[in-house]
């Protein structure tokens, strides 16, 4: 990949956002970036993260962009509330 298709790539990542669905992932360290405001603990901090969730988040927005809660719950194996 060419270095301005890179960088085009890294710029498109929005940390505000999962990189599986779009939407919000609610991250409270992100939140505490873009205010400088403290937050409380986020979610993921109590979260379980399989491998093969983790493997689904593309490249380019590994440990730039947050999963969220649902894709979280959704990965989980067995019955989903």
């Amino acid at each position: 990949m060419e270095a301005k298709a890179v960088d085009s790539a890294l710029s498109a990542i929005d940390p505000r956002r999962c990189p599986l669905c779009g939407q919000p992932n609610a991250c409270a360290n992100q939140m505490a970036q873009v205010t400088g405001q403290a937050q409380p603990p986020c979610w993921c901090t109590t979260a379980t993260f399989t491998p093969e969730l983790l493997a689904r988040v593309p490249v380019q927005a590994q440990r730039k962009a947050c999963i969220c809660a649902a894709c979280a719950r959704a990965a989980q194996p067995g019955p989903q509330p």
